[in-house]
């Protein structure tokens, strides 16, 4: 199976073709992706929450974000995997953007990156590709900004704000983004955004009419049973299925039904012997 590159990505919109992604945050999560067949692995910063426990994504780190990059590309041959810059790592200067960019892509062998905002981050980006690093948008509901938006609210619902995202879609496409994340917008507005633009859209929480979609591994295995945002579906109870275990564990543990037999290892008996000085144990 060939590996996923990004003008793989851009194809699939000319061949009307879906564009699969999940996030991952650990190896074993990679492989099975991997296995799976996604066309792309999105190690999000959305990691602070679903895995750091941080309060929200402004905390993360640059360290974090290599930490966790490095074990999904070690587990990942087929998928394209796409790091995200976290809060500030990009809007300090066009110095600190393209570095940390390039630490992403050396460090922790990523194949592009993707960034949150519109036209203010077009300078950023067109640096990042000039540096040879390809970059994916992210528009809509921009979960790095949630103290400037006051909350996760449904993004471009007024004219103005609708108007506002289409052109800074338009914005990304030009400074060479080769594809946008629309997070929490209509499904119309997306629809329109997806059929103005070259470059394929990918929803999250943007309906059905974008060029692919991307959700959080851990929302659609319900890991978190009382975190499902809407937009999720859960495909499986994971949180269940681990729950389930661990009281079936603490149970045979207390009643000594494990480990049996099955589950111990043996001295031989002749080094019983020496040991014991030939007293049976």
């Amino acid at each position: 199976m060939k590996s996923i590159t990004t003008q793989t990505i851009r194809k699939k919109k000319l061949k009307n073709e879906i564009i699969t992604m999940l996030t991952a945050y650990d190896y074993p999560t990679a492989l099975i992706l991997d296995e799976a067949g996604i066309d792309i692995t999105l190690v999000g910063d959305s990691l602070g929450m679903v895995v750091l426990g941080y309060e929200n994504t402004t905390q993360v780190t640059m360290e974090d974000m290599l930490h966790h990059v490095k074990a999904v590309t070690r587990g990942s041959k087929h998928p394209l995997v796409v790091a995200d810059l976290p809060f500030l790592s990009y809007h300090t200067g066009i110095y600190k953007t393209v570095k940390n960019a390039g630490r992403l892509i050396q460090e922790g062998k990523a194949n592009a990156v993707k960034l949150e905002g519109g036209k203010e981050v077009t300078e950023q980006i067109q640096a990042i590709i000039n540096a040879g690093i390809p970059v994916m948008g992210h528009i809509g509901l921009t979960p790095q900004s949630i103290n400037q938006l006051g909350g996760y609210y449904i993004q471009g619902k007024t004219d103005e704000q609708a108007k506002k995202l289409l052109a800074d879609a338009k914005a990304l496409e030009e400074a060479g983004a080769f594809a946008i994340v629309l997070e929490c917008i209509p499904t119309e507005l997306s629809k329109l955004i997806t059929e103005n633009i070259e470059i394929p859209t990918i929803g999250i929480g943007a309906g059905p009419h974008c060029n692919g979609q991307v959700l959080v591994t851990h929302d659609i295995l319900n890991l978190y049973s009382n975190k499902t945002p809407k937009f999720a579906k859960k495909y499986t109870d994971v949180h269940g299925e681990i729950m389930q275990a661990a009281l079936d564990y603490i149970q045979d543990v207390k009643h000594k039904n494990f480990p049996s037999t099955e589950h111990v290892f043996h001295l031989k008996q002749d080094v019983i012997d020496s040991i014991y000085g030939g007293d049976k144990l």
